[in-house]
């Protein structure tokens, strides 16, 4: 297995077998003091985004206004509770992800959606710029609701995208049902707010995504 390619995911028998305890993390979000969950206030919703390391993708979705909380962890794959370790070796099936509890009186899922497109390249497949395995792949994990309005949102960006000469979008939508989240570390937890001169891969198109992507 040590030969293997990153790039390719991994299958559920050959995953890592990760532990039953879930990563200890801060009890308050390091930027504004809010619970880091599981347990947000009333009227929060979800949602999970992969875009590449997920440093930097954290850092968009928390100065977003209407956004209560973030988080980063991992998503998709198979291995309960990895560590960042393990992620990094292509052997749990997971892609760094992006947790974002918001206020749907204050922001929106679309706005959300904008926010995830634009802010990396979604047509790079298993990777983002120089970062390359399935840990980097680009992902949406949406509730039942939510479903619709990332599907359409793929197809009106793809529009966009094949107008501006790029190729087709290679992100990975599903339920989230089907790829329960795990927190990661608590030292990645808000990386770039502890470490202002940290990493930060993220980088978009420079192609607008449609307002309105639902309507």
């Amino acid at each position: 297995m040590f030969g293997r390619d990153k790039t390719q995911l991994v299958d559920a028998d050959a995953a890592l077998p990760g532990r039953s305890v879930s990563m200890p993390i801060p009890e308050h979000h390091y930027v504004n003091g809010a619970p880091l969950g599981p347990d947000f206030p009333a009227g929060t919703e979800t949602a999970v985004f992969g875009m590449g390391c997920f440093w930097g993708a954290e850092r968009k979705f928390w100065e977003l206004p209407g956004v209560v909380s973030t988080a980063v962890g991992y998503a998709g794959g198979h291995t309960p509770n990895p560590t960042y370790e393990e992620t990094c070796t292509g052997r749990t099936g997971h892609t760094e992800v992006v947790l974002v509890a918001y206020d749907p009186a204050k922001v929106s899922y679309d706005r959300l959606l904008a926010t995830f497109w634009e802010n990396h390249d979604p047509t790079q497949g298993m990777r983002q710029g120089n970062d390359r395995g399935s840990q980097y792949r680009s992902a949406v994990y949406a509730t039942a609701e939510q479903l619709p309005a990332a599907e359409a949102s793929q197809a009106r960006y793809q529009e966009v995208l094949q107008a501006a000469g790029y190729g087709d979008i290679t992100t990975e939508i599903r339920p989230v049902a089907e790829a329960p989240f795990f927190y990661a570390e608590a030292y990645h937890q808000q990386y770039l707010a502890k470490n202002p001169m940290g990493y930060c891969g993220i980088g978009g198109t420079g192609v607008a995504c449609p307002v309105g992507l639902t309507g």
